[in-house]
């Protein structure tokens, strides 16, 4: 899978696809609900902009989860809420590339200090790395490219 961790320190995760953006947000939203996740929402950031007479490169924000362990976070801290449900930004660059872009979950542990839901956490990054190898390309992208 040639998905790239940003700078050291961040927290962002980016995967290159291998589909245009319509096809990428379709293939998600299918393997969402193949595997029984709650899917939340679509947010055309594109579209806003554009009503708000701003250019924005095609930005789609999909929201998504599964409530059993996605509020256990929430237990640990409440204010975990600010990550949950998930949030996976699919996007297309300058260059016409496609990335899923979404946020560390370790580094989400860390930001709230929940230490008490590793499995959780384990479980929730294996399902998103799961979810982005279903559009991901198969050649590695340097993170500094963009």
């Amino acid at each position: 899978m040639s998905a790239v961790a940003a700078p050291a320190g961040d927290s962002v995760v980016k995967v290159k696809s291998r589909y245009g953006v319509d096809e990428t947000i379709s293939r998600i939203k299918a393997d969402v609900e193949k595997k029984g996740i709650k899917f939340f929402s679509a947010i055309d950031q594109a579209k806003l902009a554009a009503d708000a007479g701003i250019n924005l490169r095609p930005s789609t924000l999909l929201t998504f989860g599964n409530p059993p362990l996605g509020v256990q976070f929430l237990t640990s801290n409440p204010n975990a809420g600010l990550d949950w449900p998930v949030r996976l930004l699919v996007t297309q660059d300058a260059m016409g590339r496609v990335w899923v872009v979404y946020t560390d979950f370790a580094w989400i542990a860390r930001r709230h200090r929940i230490a008490d839901r590793n499995d959780a956490f384990k479980m929730a990054s294996k399902v998103i790395g799961s979810i982005t190898s279903s559009v991901a390309s198969k050649w590695a992208v340097d993170s500094t490219s963009g």
